[in-house]
């Protein structure tokens, strides 16, 4: 597992709540790791559920976009972030491909 770290701020939920996804359509679906041990599933509305290895919905919560970054609050209220650049979302770390 690699180190991420994730930061905790104040306003997260507010900023989830107001701006739930953004132009979030041109991402929405399964965004994988190349061993596709980390997926995550970008949905509508701008929740999204990630899934580790064999475990199912390790992590749930909100999303927006500003751009081409993302921003995330799962449910506990932790945030982290990301980019998609080039059709590759680089995300605490790690770097995910839309699923095929």
């Amino acid at each position: 597992m690699s180190d991420v770290e994730i930061r905790v701020t104040p306003d997260a939920q507010e900023n989830a709540t107001a701006n739930p996804a953004g132009d979030q359509g041109k991402y929405v679906g399964m965004w994988v790791t190349a061993d596709g041990h980390i997926r995550h599933e970008l949905l509508p509305g701008g929740r999204y559920d990630e899934a580790r290895g064999r475990q199912k919905s390790a992590y749930q919560g909100r999303y927006w976009l500003e751009g081409d970054h993302i921003e995330y609050v799962d449910d506990t209220g932790f945030t982290a972030d990301g980019e998609f650049r080039d059709n590759v979302l680089y995300h605490a770390g790690m770097v995910l491909y839309p699923e095929r």
